[in-house]
């Protein structure tokens, strides 16, 4: 029955504040990559406010603190919102590092500061993360999902936001952190549970793959997750944060995606936790000026206060039989609720993938992987890459003996313009798949292997390009560096550990590990090195001074966290170097010979005085080491 499906719910709402919160969930930038202004902000508050069909949807959920394209500037969805009326369930990107997030910091300040009671009052909560819990969990690790946060540094991060707001006039509001549910009912994750004044809640039965997820279970699967983590909140409020059904995209084990069957989910948990729960659909609009795949939005690429399905909730619709009421929670039914996709050649506010066939994949289906809170888009500025080629050095010493049994490819579904220029003689336009997605299992870190969608390089003949070598550009296979590990001549013996940064400088130098499949083997790969311009970057961000290039090297043995600055393994060959680094440029170092089925290690050192760091983030525009295949 519906009231054994909302076990725990008069716990839930007798500590919720008296207000419910109706709403949808808000990208920062278009699925061009181009900000969201405050004027685009208010027109998509006043439609969701209008819907036909439906009360209005007076809130809106934000992944990030600043300004789509600035450092940290506050989002203009405050001025938005203050003018719409709109309340806020704000939210503050985590997982990078504590200088990204102490721009989300000044951000909030600056906004407390500038709006004032008026933006005060419009606050329903300040989320501290997204769902960076499940990226460092075992079904995030597997699926490639990025970077996470560990619990502890949740915890740490939600105190200071606790500090930062404390003594203003928005000391009073809820602080907590948004995750999908198998996060909570993880107890080792009860830090942040501890630290949270309330839990935000993502879950997605349609990404439930290993489960049996047809529309049919839809709602039985929803409550399940809602109960499982009302189990684990101890009392705490549990907020609904996302969940949704998408209107079209690839089928995901029985679940299929149609506007039909968003109707039915709608009708089935809309319909009965709106007005209820504190809710945050997914989402209003996810495809203008195009459609990702797959797609969630309400309302097609047209803002429009007409709804693709009917958003009503009459009495007919929201009754369920006691058939479908929930049914326990074991740990075996613990799946992945985040969206995964198929193959598609436009991008998505919400970066997401899916496996492609490979012999080397031990599974055919994925869990959902939602990109970083803050960018949710693609950039829409072409990247100028300028390829230097050097000399590619092949074989010296041994080859590495294959250590590779089991990588899975990727396939992101976001695109990026992207111009390719050696010298004066060649020029590629394409659009290329160009995302990095990172995570960690204890001291390794792992990254996605992606495949591009849509490149269509035209002719080119390059004088100084190796015969046999990859195009001098980001299309076909990637891989990206499983272990990023800086070792420091100041302390020569002690280990630096796995970095989500690489860092150059002259008594600084980051090695990179890069897992090359098998089934490379008789193909050509060629090692890039991209480095955009700070304004196309989205959460990822750069120190850098001085003047000078990079050199690269291959080593004889792989590096692990431990490696150091007097045991970084002995020198295999020199690979190639970048004389002079530009920001906006892009470096192809070297072709040859892929060691199929090897782990390969790369030190990139600093020359002249360059002092460079930077985060190996998924967001536009790419940066750092890659590896393209042919």
């Amino acid at each position: 029955m519906f009231t054994t499906s909302l076990l725990g719910l008069a716990t839930t709402l007798a500590a919720a504040s008296a207000q419910i919160y109706r709403g949808f969930n808000y990208a920062s930038v278009f699925t061009d990559g181009s900000a969201i202004t405050q004027t685009d902000y208010e027109k998509e508050f006043s439609t969701a406010q209008r819907l036909v069909g439906t009360s209005a949807f007076t809130s809106a959920r934000l992944f990030t603190m600043v300004q789509a394209g600035t450092t940290n500037t506050p989002t203009q969805a405050i001025p938005a919102a203050i003018t719409t009326k709109t309340s806020l369930l704000l939210g503050l990107f985590l997982s990078s590092d504590q200088v990204v997030f102490n721009n989300e910091l000044t951000a909030l300040r600056s906004a407390i500061s500038t709006y004032g009671q008026d933006f005060i009052d419009l606050i329903a909560g300040i989320s501290v993360g997204s769902e960076d819990l499940y990226r460092i969990s075992p079904i995030g690790i597997e699926n490639d999902s990025g970077a996470g946060v560990e619990p502890a540094q949740v915890a740490d991060y939600i105190g200071q936001v606790r500090s930062l707001i404390a003594g203003t006039a928005a000391s009073g509001k809820a602080v907590g952190h948004v995750d999908t549910w198998t996060a909570y009912v993880n107890s080792s994750n009860n830090a942040v549970i501890d630290a949270c004044d309330f839990i935000g809640m993502d879950a997605y039965p349609y990404f439930q793959n290993t489960m049996s997820n047809a529309i049919e279970s839809g709602r039985t699967l929803f409550f399940d997750a809602y109960n499982a983590t009302v189990a684990a909140a101890g009392g705490k409020p549990v907020w609904i944060t996302e969940t949704g059904w998408p209107v079209s995209g690839p089928t995901e084990n029985l679940a299929v995606a149609s506007t039909e069957n968003a109707q039915t989910y709608w009708n089935q948990v809309a319909c009965s936790v709106l007005g209820e729960i504190n809710t945050w659909w997914y989402i209003l609009q996810d495809a203008h000026p195009t459609a990702p795949n797959p797609s969630f939005g309400v309302v097609g690429t047209a803002l429009s206060t007409t709804p693709l399905y009917d958003l009503s909730c009459d009495a007919g619709t929201s009754s369920v039989s006691s058939s479908s009421s929930a049914s326990p929670i074991s740990s075996s039914s613990v799946a992945s609720t985040l969206p995964a996709s198929s193959d598609s050649s436009t991008s998505t506010a919400k970066p997401v993938l899916v496996p492609t066939p490979s012999t080397q994949s031990g599974s055919s289906s994925a869990a959902a992987v939602k990109g970083s809170s803050s960018a949710l888009g693609r950039s829409s500025s072409p990247l100028s890459v300028a390829a230097t080629m050097a000399p590619f050095t092949s074989k010296l010493g041994p080859e590495p003996a294959p250590s590779v049994t089991n990588v899975k490819t990727y396939t992101a579904i976001t695109t990026l313009p992207v111009t390719y220029t050696s010298g004066s003689q060649t020029s590629i336009g394409m659009t290329t798949s160009a995302v990095v997605l990172t995570s960690t299992v204890g001291s390794t870190l792992y990254t996605v292997v992606q495949t591009s969608t849509t490149a269509s390089d035209t002719a080119v003949a390059v004088s100084n390009k190796p015969a046999g070598s990859c195009p001098s550009s980001l299309s076909g296979e990637l891989q990206y560096p499983h272990l990023i590990v800086p070792v420091n001549k100041d302390c020569p013996v002690t280990p630096q550990g796995n970095s989500y940064n690489a860092h150059f400088s002259p008594t600084i130098s980051s090695i990179f590990n890069f897992d090359i499949l098998p089934s490379y083997k008789g193909l050509t790969c060629s090692l890039i090195f991209v480095f955009p311009t700070r304004e196309t970057l989205q959460t990822s961000n750069y120190t850098l001074s001085g003047k000078g290039g990079i050199e690269i090297l291959r080593l004889q043995d792989p590096a692990t966290a431990e490696t150091t600055y007097e045991s970084v393994p002995a020198v295999s060959a020199r690979v190639g170097a970048v004389a002079d680094l530009q920001a906006g440029s892009g470096n192809v170092i070297a072709s040859g010979p892929c060691f199929a089925g090897a782990r390969i290690s790369y030190e990139v050192s600093a020359t002249g005085d360059l002092d460079l760091e930077y985060f190996q983030d998924y967001n536009p525009a790419p940066i750092g080491l890659y590896i393209t295949v042919c």
